[in-house]
């Protein structure tokens, strides 16, 4: 159990470093994501279960509309800007 909590801990970590290091959003929230799945199984396995089912619930409801919104805002900007 203890090698399971600390590969979720290094997950976490990776992930964060991937969303920090990224300069393409499209691939930052791959590191997003699997930040958040790591955050929530190693909250799991501490026992706090629900507020790992509210972390799920802000990062992946809230954060990834918010990341459709711009991407599609820019892809759209981008459109527009064309001759």
């Amino acid at each position: 159990m203890m090698e399971f909590v600390m590969f979720l801990g290094l997950c976490f970590i990776l992930g964060g470093l991937a969303v920090a290091s990224n300069p393409s959003p499209y691939y930052g929230v791959v590191g997003l994501v699997l930040a958040s799945v790591a955050g929530c199984g190693w909250l799991m396995s501490l026992g706090v279960s629900f507020v790992a089912l509210v972390l799920v619930m802000v990062y992946l409801g809230g954060m990834l509309v918010v990341f459709v919104y711009s991407v599609s805002l820019a892809a759209y900007l981008d459109r527009s800007l064309l001759p």
